[in-house]
């Protein structure tokens, strides 16, 4: 399975993976500006930023969370199919999460309100919880057109707040600070971390489940197809799910419903960041290392093994990248990035070195992208109290995914106009969502 594009980050967040493609340049935030004695402030000097949700992509799925784009209302003719560039998305509450599934988003708040999780688009499964019907509090919604929310089952909802959502294929991973991780939709292969339950039906399920079973407290998660990862704060890793290609690296190719710490080389390293997208899984240790396990029919783990599985935790030793901050993997390809702000890339597909370029088993550097003041361009990490991030994407541009104006693929790091500074991205097989802070 092939992923349409390699998920990197724009800027480092805690306890949250790679998630949007490309590069950040920085610019100086706007200042009064003086000409004949006289002054323009464009933004007030106490005025707090504003933190806005950009959606684009393919939205017949309902995925974009803008019901006019599918069922067209009365000032617009026809439906919009696909939204080539950023749509800002209304939201009432700020929003510090979001993930995109296959056909799916998930997004949340940090606010201690009852309602702090919607979901919206393709519900088959209920990846998005139960979404009752106007028509009968028994049936629930199949497709979700705008945001609606998902109650979680917290003891105390008033205290609670949600860290970090996770979409897979058709099930959904929810971290918080005080009542665990929480997983919803299919659980066929044992992804959700609960028993598996033959011929279950999951449309119109209530079942959300609290997993049990971690020593210690989870601070990542993060869902492949159809298998989940979790990272505990003691830098332990743990995995279920599916396993035929050995994506939940316990040493086996079954399918495991509970958590199970992870061995292999990763036995007594300590991990700082998970990820993992289709069959393919990875983890950066504290120490800067890469370690790799899962699929690799695309060369991904090319550098431990010509084989096209491993099904336990190997080092990946790559020469000439230095100190590892985090890692990215897509259905075919890999990313990283280390402490210079440098990007490596490697796999198959479109890496962002242009039409020549399609495979390579051993990391390809990608070049910091043009800008007319090359003062202004900084590496993809900014550094703390930096004004501006902006987002620079490449890739397969699935049914206009990469929301650059058109649907061309793109073989080069290019720049996706948002206004703001981008803090969060997170991509899906056919869409994607932006988390923006704005001081206009």
């Amino acid at each position: 399975m092939a992923f349409p594009q390699v998920r990197l980050c724009t800027r480092h967040l805690s306890g949250r993976g790679l998630q949007v493609c490309g590069y950040a340049t920085l610019s100086k935030a706007f200042r009064p500006q003086e000409k004949d004695s006289v002054v323009f402030q464009y933004v007030g000097q106490n005025r707090k930023p504003s933190h806005k949700v950009f959606v684009w992509g393919f939205s017949f799925t309902g995925a974009l969370g803008i019901p006019s784009f599918v069922v067209p209302d009365s000032g617009r003719k026809k439906p919009r199919k696909y939204q080539l560039t950023p749509y800002r998305l209304e939201t009432a509450e700020q929003i510090s999460s979001a993930a995109c599934g296959y056909g799916f988003t998930l997004i949340a708040s940090p606010t201690k309100d009852v309602t702090k999780l919607w979901g919206m688009g393709l519900n088959k499964d209920s990846q998005l919880g139960f979404q009752r019907t106007q028509h009968s509090r028994h049936k629930s919604y199949d497709y979700v057109l705008e945001p609606s929310p998902v109650a979680l089952p917290l003891v105390d909802p008033l205290q609670t707040r949600v860290l970090q959502v996770s979409c897979g294929r058709a099930h959904s991973l929810v971290l918080t600070d005080r009542e665990g991780v929480f997983s919803l939709g299919n659980n066929v292969y044992g992804q959700c971390g609960r028993r598996i339950v033959e011929d279950e039906v999951y449309s119109g399920s209530h079942i959300i489940h609290r997993i049990e079973g971690f020593s210690s407290r989870v601070v990542q998660v993060a869902c492949g197809q159809d298998h989940s990862l979790f990272l505990t704060e003691a830098g332990k890793v743990l995995a279920c799910g599916w396993g035929a290609d050995g994506q939940t690296g316990l040493g086996h190719h079954d399918m495991s419903c509970s958590p199970v710490e992870v061995g292999g080389d990763l036995s007594g390293v300590e991990v700082q960041q998970i990820s993992t997208y289709g069959d393919c899984s990875l983890a950066v240790s504290k120490d800067g290392q890469l370690f790799g396990w899962g699929n690799s029919e695309y060369l991904q783990l090319a550098s431990v093994t010509e084989a096209t599985q491993i099904n336990s935790p190997r080092h990946l030793p790559l020469k000439g990248c230095g100190k590892l901050i985090q890692a990215a993997c897509g259905g075919t390809q890999v990313a990283v990035l280390n402490e210079s702000g440098e990007v490596f890339v490697w796999g198959y597909g479109i890496l962002g070195k242009g039409p020549k370029l399609s495979e390579s088993s051993s990391p390809e550097q990608i070049p910091p992208p043009r800008c007319s003041d090359a003062r202004n361009l900084t590496p993809l990490w900014p550094s703390p109290g930096s004004d501006r991030g902006e987002l620079f994407v490449w890739g397969k541009n699935v049914r206009g995914c990469l929301g650059i104006g058109k649907r061309d693929d793109q073989y080069f790091p290019w720049r996706v106009t948002v206004p703001g500074e981008v803090v969060d991205v997170a991509c899906g097989v056919d869409h994607m969502v932006a988390l923006v802070k704005s001081l206009l």
